[in-house]
């Protein structure tokens, strides 16, 4: 990793994203894309004080869709944060590098939207833009677009796990020799009227609505669900001899992860946490590390009942004695839930801990469920050595994935 992106809730840069996660703020706010004075939940993480304009030509701006918008945002800071001059390289040096951008739901807004016009006025006034500007995988062809970048596109949808698998595709494309730098990471706009009334009454929100700074409460016995939120995040990924010929300084590494299924239900965890625990134990045999080499966890941590529970299981089956020992949080309790772009979130956390010695914390944590036993860092960030981090992600459908990130040793 040589180039980090960000534009979040708490943050349209990674800079002010990573100094907010460390002091516990919170993004949560009424709702105010639209008019939710008759939901059931009112609230959500929202980012704020963004101009798609300020990343796009505005007539392009207007033609997309806001996942777009936003991975737009975090691809050109990661690419200026990381120093590469893609314009300078040669053609056959740009067919040697990759878009990995992933999203859970692309741009449904044009959905919703497109068929309100056909039904108010007819199809001729449907736009003709709307069936490019909802594709999942417009994004990340936005990105190789902007700067030529003729190697692999790629676009996975894998419910909430789906910006963790996209690291590992990204270590794939360069462990295979098929390329030498991947744009990689995540994006969502999910905060649209249906979406906020499907998932409260699949009973999965928070109902807090008067207290939104504190209605995320990972790992806490009072918590009532997530907290759905909108972001995007990019990195820019390259060989490490990629990287040092051309005098970058690499921040960390991907060295593992793994992919695994519950087959369990269409929303609902497994109990045991068997699934979640194999996609930890193979990711750490993928990487090459034992569990106690682990430093820092960032947890899946969403705030449901059940996903908390599930998820300290697994840890306990997985880490074995080292589980009780190893920091583990959740930048949830801040951001709430990203869906496609929560494992993207989660690994600029780990990013930013290997980089600088700093536990963010899972904030809102102060009545600790007693089925949620382990090391969560509540409140207060924690200066510690970090060289070694994995990223949980699980999602809808029993999707899991872990991936490890390392700080990079000479």
């Amino acid at each position: 990793m040589t180039g980090l992106g960000a534009v979040m809730p708490i943050g349209n840069d990674f800079p002010t994203y990573w100094a907010n996660l460390q002091a516990g703020v919170t993004g949560t706010r009424t709702i105010r894309s639209f008019d939710a004075s008759n939901h059931e939940v009112r609230i959500a993480a929202e980012v704020i004080d963004f101009d798609p304009a300020s990343v796009m030509e505005p007539k392009m701006a207007r033609r997309m869709s806001r996942f777009i918008h936003l991975a737009m945002g975090a691809g050109k800071e990661a690419v200026a944060d990381s120093g590469i001059d893609f314009a300078a390289m040669s053609q056959e040096r740009r067919d040697r590098v990759g878009v990995v951008v992933n999203t859970g739901g692309g741009g449904i807004e044009q959905i919703i939207d497109g068929t309100h016009v056909h039904d108010q006025k007819g199809p001729r006034f449907v736009s003709p833009f709307a069936v490019p500007a909802l594709s999942g995988s417009m994004a990340a062809a936005m990105l190789s677009m902007e700067w030529g970048l003729t190697g692999p596109v790629i676009t996975q949808v894998a419910a909430c796990a789906t910006s963790v698998i996209a690291f590992q595709d990204a270590l794939r494309l360069i462990q295979t020799g098929e390329c030498d730098v991947v744009v990689t990471g995540g994006t969502e706009a999910p905060i649209w009227p249906m979406g906020v009334a499907a998932l409260a009454n699949m009973t999965a929100l928070s109902k807090r609505n008067d207290e939104p700074e504190s209605a995320s409460r990972p790992f806490d016995l009072t918590r009532d669900g997530f907290v759905l939120g909108e972001g995007a995040g990019i990195t820019v990924v390259e060989s490490l001899e990629h990287a040092r010929r051309r005098g970058a300084t690499p921040i960390a590494e991907i060295i593992g992860g793994a992919l695994t299924a519950d087959a369990f239900h269409i929303s609902a965890p497994e109990p045991t946490g068997r699934g979640q625990a194999r996609s930890m134990t193979n990711a750490l045999r993928q990487a090459g590390i034992a569990p106690d080499e682990v430093d820092y966890i960032v947890a899946h941590g969403t705030a449901t009942p059940l996903n908390d529970v599930t998820e300290t299981r697994a840890i306990k089956a997985a880490y074995g004695d080292h589980a009780r020992k190893v920091a583990i949080s959740s930048p949830k309790s801040m951001i709430g839930h990203l869906v496609g772009a929560a494992g993207i979130a989660s690994a600029l956390a780990a990013i930013g801990a290997i980089r600088d010695g700093v536990i963010p914390p899972t904030a809102n944590l102060r009545t600790p469920d007693p089925e949620c036993d382990l090391d969560y860092v509540p409140l207060t960030a924690r200066k510690a050595k970090v060289e070694t981090v994995a990223v949980d992600g699980f999602g809808f459908g029993g999707q899991n994935a872990v991936t490890i990130f390392r700080r990079v040793v000479d």
